[in-house]
Parts: C-alpha cells; sequence; structure tokens
C-alpha cells in the first residue's frame, strides 16, 4: 500500500503531522454536519495538537496497515481537504476484513467525490491489501449514505441495534458489507 493514491480528480493521501492545520480547518468548516453522526469529541478536539498527535498515530498505523485514512483534496487544489475515506480495524487473520468510513466537506457534496474516493479506497483493499469482506455502518435516517453504499454494490445486511453510544443515546446502526468477488465485478478491479 502506497501512502498517496490519485483518481481522475482526486489525490488520496495519509497525511503527516505537519497537515493539523488543515484537517482542524476540515473539521471546523463541518462542525455541524459531523457531529450528530460522531461520538462525542473530547475538549481539545478543535485543537491543532490533537490533531498533529491524532496524524501522528494515524500515520504509524497506516505503516502497520492495521488502519488506514486517507485525506483527500482536489487535484486542482490539493492543499484544501475535501473529506476522507478511511479503513479501519483492517484484519489479516481469517477474516481479512475492514470497516469502511468517509466524511466530505458540505461544500463538495452532489459532486460524486465521495464515490470516486470509495472507490479507489476499495481498490486498494481489494487489490493491494488482499482483504475478503468491507463493512460499512451509517444510522438509519442517514439516506444519502446509505444510497451511496447500496450504488457501490454493498448489500444491507441488517440492524446493528443499540451499537453505538452518540451524545448519551444508545444508536442503531445499519450494516452493509462488499465482498472482494462482487466489487471486483461491479466495480472493475482486476
Amino acid at each position: 500500500m502506497k501512502m498517496k493514491y490519485e483518481t481522475d480528480r482526486l489525490v488520496l493521501q495519509v497525511l503527516t503531522d505537519a497537515a493539523a492545520d488543515r484537517v482542524l480547518k476540515f473539521y471546523q468548516n463541518n462542525r455541524e454536519v459531523f457531529e450528530p453522526y460522531e461520538v462525542e469529541r473530547s475538549k481539545n478536539f478543535y485543537t491543532e495538537q490533537y490533531h498533529k498527535t491524532l496524524l501522528q498515530c494515524e500515520y504509524n498505523l497506516a505503516v502497520k496497515q492495521s488502519a488506514v485514512r486517507f485525506w483527500v483534496s482536489e487535484k486542482t487544489e490539493p492543499e484544501r481537504i475535501i473529506g476522507t475515506v478511511s479503513l479501519q480495524g483492517i484484519r489479516y487473520d481469517f477474516f481479512c476484513s475492514a470497516i469502511l468510513g468517509y466524511k466530505f466537506d458540505r461544500e463538495f457534496w452532489g459532486r460524486g467525490y465521495a464515490r470516486e474516493s470509495i472507490v479507489q479506497c476499495l481498490e486498494i483493499a481489494f487489490v493491494e491489501m488482499n482483504l475478503h469482506r468491507i463493512e460499512a455502518c451509517t444510522l438509519p435516517e442517514n439516506k444519502p449514505s446509505r444510497k451511496l453504499l447500496e450504488r457501490l454494490g454493498f448489500a444491507w445486511e441488517g440492524t446493528r441495534r443499540q451499537s453505538v453510544k452518540l451524545h448519551g443515546c444508545w444508536r442503531d446502526h445499519e450494516v452493509y458489507a462488499l465482498l472482494a468477488e462482487e466489487a471486483k465485478l461491479l466495480l472493475g478491479f482486476l
């Protein structure tokens, strides 16, 4: 696995701690959009030092291939972060699986950037990392995310009841999964 990839319009890369200011700006610009879908943030989350430390940790995890977060930018403006796509909980044992995560700056919704980034990430997962299964979870009311997963060929597998605690409340998650053979056929991987 490489630390940087390019698609037709985008750059996906694992960032170092030198990009902490750009990552912080991405989260600050989308705070209202992201927070309802994520666990409560620590008091120092919206500081550059927090993201510097987090990026150092994420870089080390990517080197070990136990988790990887690609930060997404347009080729025309590579310094501006517009989204992120990640593989968490990577397992190479008898599961050969990971959990897909993604989020994009609301200013860039509707341009196909999430799909383009996820397809690249899936190709890395299935072709380069030789994983067998990728899962993705969404809140039931997150219809745009559910539709995106379905368009990518992910199959709905069911509901994980009260599987995540968000802002003090246990919430259900809709579980979707895509297998390597399906992705290779549907998305044209070699």
